[in-house]
């Protein structure tokens, strides 16, 4: 996708040890227009899917989810880093965050991933693909089916593709970074 590979160039900022930060477009501050964008490029990769619902992990995941459950007209689920009191039927598992080098155990109500539901997974970035790696293993525990994984930026170097595309996960990343060597932003 051009024009985010763009924004990526102009306005990404890279960090030493394989950081590449997009917030002042992505996942602090958005650029709606830019969303909208992903969103469609995402519903055309995966328009010969039989998705009946968007899920992402919070919180950056979001936006773009929404973006995309609005033009689809399908219900978004958001998987929580926190246990709310009020949850029920709680599926759970725990995910490691590469960006603030911690676990979390996350989860979803049961309520909203069924058997009956066929996913379209949604993030902002794949690494080392702990959050997607959590994804599947709350949709085995809920019998649903995960249809494919879209992400806005993926980080080849960090092989989180790699292992996904080798549990025969459907993967679609709207930018591929190759590397951020020297601080030097790499695009495929």
């Amino acid at each position: 996708m051009e024009l985010l590979k763009q924004r990526i160039l102009q306005d990404g900022r890279c960090y030493p040890g394989g950081i590449l930060k997009v917030d002042s477009f992505i996942n602090h501050q958005m650029d709606p227009m830019l969303m909208y964008k992903i969103a469609e490029e995402f519903i055309r990769r995966f328009q010969d899917c039989p998705i009946n619902k968007i899920v992402t992990i919070e919180a950056s995941g979001i936006a773009p989810a929404i973006m995309v459950g609005y033009i689809m007209r399908l219900p978004v689920v958001f998987v929580k880093k926190k246990k709310p009191k009020t949850m029920e039927n709680m599926l759970s598992t725990v995910v490691h965050s590469f960006t603030k080098d911690r676990d979390y155990t996350v989860c979803i109500s049961n309520n909203f991933l069924t058997p009956e539901d066929h996913v379209l997974f949604i993030d902002d970035f794949l690494a080392y693909g702990n959050a997607a790696m959590g994804m599947i293993e709350l949709a085995e525990q809920a019998g649903a089916v995960i249809e494919g994984m879209g992400f806005i930026i993926e980080k080849a170097f960090q092989d989180g593709g790699n292992l996904l595309r080798g549990r025969g996960i459907r993967v679609e990343s709207l930018a591929i970074i190759d590397s951020l060597d020297d601080c030097m932003i790499a695009i495929r």
